[in-house]
């Protein structure tokens, strides 16, 4: 029986086969319209709809509301501890996915503020709100803990005693947008001491340039703009202490003079003052942290300002040397100028909310650039998964001078990074469409002129 039923299925699937190909040689550019058929997109093409946008928005909120709880507890009964009960060393935040104090949250707070200006839905403003006026009441008490117990695990620490950039650049610009918000809570003080941190504390290079002593001595890491460069502008705009906005400008300057390549229009990731000659690794994420610092710093800086054309200028060359990257996914690559590295999707994400931002503020030209922000947003949905987990984010890394260091770097949903960015995409992408009508024309996503 088997012995027949073998060649019927091969006579069959021959059969299948034979009758395809009859269909397809009856349609030829006489019979049918050829370029009106169908692409096989890997990614979905066109203008997404604001509705759907904010369904994934919303699927993203949810995980990460139900993730990162506001409060604290006794770590060994797991008790929820309501008061002010400190010193005690047994009292922990409630433990979530994430962590409230990193600077990855600090990208998802004021995600979350675009997020409810974009839809009008107050519940994504009042996430940042609670949690940001959750650690403005908790420090007082756990900076009890850390004088009664120091060396034990505090999970306000970072807030407390900032020891690098990571640990309060990111927070401390969020706090500032915030505090309209935050009145039942002083938040200022918390930002007073990132401040003071970023001004007078942390390492820099002679010329004032914010620096690290890792891997190696006297090494800028183009992750710094942002983990400094957002803070000092927003303080600047803030409190109009105008030393603050020199202080962003000057470090935007000097980080652009040493690691901006005016030949391919991107950042390579470090640079050495010991090197000589510097590896250039134009890792996709640290150019996203790049674009995000210089449009949050053309965001509040004044209009007559001296290096305002400069910096607008360096933009719109990072803008176009990014897009000249974008894969055919609508993702960018790991490494950005090597398309055998993996697609990475915070990067992505950073990027459509850069072009849509730079197009919704009249920086660069929606005809020109909007396709691309449109393409990555729909990269960057379809790695919201059904728990509205973000997938094929690289984890937290390094600086390395080989490329097998890139390459390998792994992916995980747990990588903080890719939440706040998703939101931010999705948020602006929201304004642009509110904005600029976008559809199909001539069989490509294009800009409908009016």
């Amino acid at each position: 029986m088997k012995r027949k039923i073998l060649p019927l299925l091969l006579f069959s699937g021959l059969s299948l086969s034979v009758c395809a190909q009859q269909k397809q040689t009856t349609s030829n550019d006489v019979t049918t319209p050829l370029h009106l058929l169908q692409p096989d997109y890997p990614t979905p093409y066109g203008a997404p709809t604001n509705a759907q946008i904010k369904t994934v928005l919303d699927r993203v909120f949810h995980y990460l509301d139900s993730n990162t709880p506001a409060a604290i507890v006794n770590k060994k009964t797991g008790e929820i501890i309501q008061g002010m009960p400190f010193p005690d060393s047994n009292i922990i935040v409630k433990p979530g996915q994430f962590r409230l104090t990193s600077y990855e949250w600090g990208v998802t707070y004021a995600a979350m503020l675009n997020a409810s200006l974009a839809t009008g839905d107050e519940k994504y403003a009042n996430y940042t709100k609670e949690r940001l006026q959750f650690l403005a009441k908790m420090t007082a008490g756990f900076r009890k803990n850390l004088d009664a117990f120091p060396t034990t695990t505090n999970p306000l620490k970072q807030v407390l005693t900032p020891k690098a950039l990571d640990d309060g650049g990111a927070v401390c610009a969020a706090m500032i947008k915030a505090l309209p918000l935050c009145k039942d809570q002083d938040l200022r003080p918390l930002i007073n001491r990132y401040i003071e941190f970023i001004s007078k504390e942390e390492f820099r290079l002679k010329d004032g340039t914010l620096a690290r002593n890792r891997p190696l001595k006297n090494t800028i890491w183009l992750d710094d703009m942002f983990m400094g460069i957002p803070a000092l502008a927003q303080m600047g705009k803030l409190t109009g202490n105008k030393a603050y906005t020199d202080d962003a400008v000057k470090q935007f300057l000097q980080f652009s003079k040493r690691m901006f390549n005016p030949q391919l229009n991107v950042y390579m990731h470090g640079w050495v003052e010991s090197m000589e000659e510097h590896p250039e690794f134009h890792w996709a994420r640290a150019n996203g942290w790049a674009l995000l610092a210089t449009e949050e710093l053309l965001d509040v800086l004044p209009l007559n300002h001296p290096q305002r054309a400069n910096i607008l200028a360096i933009l719109k060359k990072h803008i176009k040397g990014l897009t000249s990257y974008q894969s055919g996914t609508g993702f960018w690559h790991q490494l950005l100028d090597r398309t055998d590295s993996y697609l990475e999707t915070s990067a992505t994400a950073i990027y459509s909310y850069g072009i849509s931002h730079a197009i919704n503020q009249g920086w660069i030209d929606a005809k020109t650039y909007g396709p691309a922000a449109i393409l990555a947003w729909n990269a960057v949905a379809t790695k919201v998964n059904a728990q509205g987990q973000v997938e094929g984010t690289c984890v937290g890394t390094g600086m390395a001078f080989d490329p097998a260091f890139y390459y390998h770097r792994p992916i995980n949903p747990f990588a903080a990074h890719g939440y706040g960015p998703t939101i931010m995409a999705g948020s602006e992408l929201i304004q642009m469409l509110k904005k600029h009508a976008f559809g199909i024309n001539d069989s490509a996503s294009q800009l409908l002129e009016k």
